[in-house]
């Protein structure tokens, strides 16, 4: 299986047929486990229809999202505001008042994690703990709703001769390639440039890892 893609786009393609081929059936997807691969250029972070597989991904509801977790507000509701509407799936994961545990956002900011590494990137780029965490197994009795996919987003400085560049490393437990990645690594890349901005370093490379990648049976030709 190939493990370096240029884009997203790249790696969506690839891996959707990969699953395809070598998955295994897993309570209704077809999944492969344990499956880490690199984004070369994590800026190019749309996804295109191809001539064999129409995603029919939008844009303008993955930047939503974004601003939904920019700001901080885990309730559904602000989804709305900013989007329009607030899709089901969203509804579904909601508790009554409306709040959920994956909106990465609300979860990074928690603690001020995000402010935290981004100040100790700063003055130590050679920091092993630049990490942020978001599924935690100490609170799994605030997930009757709503279980987070990722369990941490891990920032490293990488250095060669005067060029410093920041890579970036996600580990999920669980991703839904054909919505979670398309959308989660829009949020995400969008995360390390935010971070690379704040620092002042060069964006670098994308790392992610799923536990358990698949496509749910009704997403297969």
């Amino acid at each position: 299986m190939e493990n370096k893609f240029l884009s997203a786009n790249d790696a969506f393609h690839y891996l959707y047929w990969e699953i395809l081929a070598n998955g295994e059936e897993f309570d209704s997807t077809t999944a492969l486990f344990n499956v880490g691969f690199t984004i070369e250029r994590p800026w190019l972070n749309t996804i295109s229809d191809n001539d064999k597989l129409v995603r029919n991904w939008k844009e303008d509801y993955a930047e939503a999202e974004w601003q939904w977790y920019m700001s901080g507000d885990n309730n559904i509701s602000k989804l709305g505001e900013i989007y329009g509407k607030v899709p089901e799936i969203w509804k579904r994961m909601a508790d009554k008042e409306g709040y959920v545990n994956s909106n990465y956002g609300w979860q990074w900011k928690r603690s001020d994690q995000l402010d935290y590494i981004i100040d100790m990137l700063r003055h130590n780029p050679n920091t092993r703990q630049a990490a942020i965490s978001i599924y935690d197994a100490k609170e799994v009795y605030m997930y009757d709703n709503d279980t987070p996919c990722t369990y941490a987003v891990q920032f490293t400085v990488r250095q060669k001769k005067d060029l410093k560049w920041l890579d970036m490393c996600v580990v999920m437990r669980s991703n839904d390639l054909w919505y979670g990645f398309c959308n989660d690594q829009y949020c995400f890349s969008n995360l390390q440039a935010l971070v690379a901005h704040e620092t002042g370093y060069e964006m670098g490379i994308y790392y992610h890892f799923a536990h358990n990648l698949h496509i749910y049976n009704d997403k297969k030709p």
